[in-house]
């Protein structure tokens, strides 16, 4: 399996001995060693992939590169983080993805309204199995922790990925920024319960629903 290894805060290296990983197309910055680089089709996912994405709107670009020796990736030079799964599944926004173990599975999932308050549709990226995953944040990335007894409640435009056993629901709410007649529109939320991690970064996109 790959090494994953952050040199710095903003460049992931991945050591590979005829390994393979899926990475976000055009973020290879070097390589040494014998790389070779594949354009996939769907994020990854095939041509089943490919249409599942043109028809819920969460679109993913992915190359696969496999080789001997180390290659390194960046994204527009955002932070990365460093995910390990063990079997379990990540959620997280499509262009906060930045590389993946080949073995890992990734796929589409439906999310509800909080989608639709990012502008990226009713669907998020899923990465699923046992393996490592980087993530990119405008920012150093908040890691929180969500309790059963300790809901968390997250800005849409500041969410950038979770995992574990968590339930969101999608709520309306009023923020200081409303307070102080900044709001350009009905402040909206997203509600984590259950019991996992919630990824945010700090800084805040742009979301259709108006500032929160």
């Amino acid at each position: 399996m790959a090494t994953f290894r952050l040199q710095g805060s903003r460049v992931l290296a991945v050591d590979m001995t005829g390994d393979a990983v899926k990475a976000k197309n055009g973020s290879m910055v070097a390589y040494d060693g014998q790389m070779a680089f594949k354009k996939m089709t769907g994020g990854g996912e095939g041509i089943r992939g490919m249409v599942t994405r043109r028809v819920t709107g969460e679109q993913m670009t992915v190359m696969e590169v496999k080789g001997h020796g180390t290659c390194w990736f960046a994204d527009r030079a955002t932070e990365i983080n460093l995910v390990r799964l063990t079997g379990d599944k990540l959620f997280v926004e499509a262009s906060n993805l930045l590389c993946t173990d080949a073995g890992l599975r990734t796929g589409t999932s439906f999310t509800g309204l909080r989608g639709a308050t990012q502008g990226n549709g009713l669907f998020t990226t899923t990465v699923e199995g046992t393996g490592q995953a980087a993530i990119v944040s405008d920012g150093p990335a908040v890691v929180l922790r969500v309790y059963r007894e300790y809901p968390l409640t997250v800005d849409p435009g500041a969410y950038i990925a979770h995992q574990g056993n968590l339930h969101q629901s999608f709520q309306s709410g009023v923020t200081f920024r409303t307070f102080m007649g900044e709001s350009g529109g009905e402040a909206f939320q997203i509600r984590f319960e259950g019991d996992g991690l919630v990824y945010v970064q700090p800084s805040e996109r742009a979301t259709i629903a108006g500032d929160v």
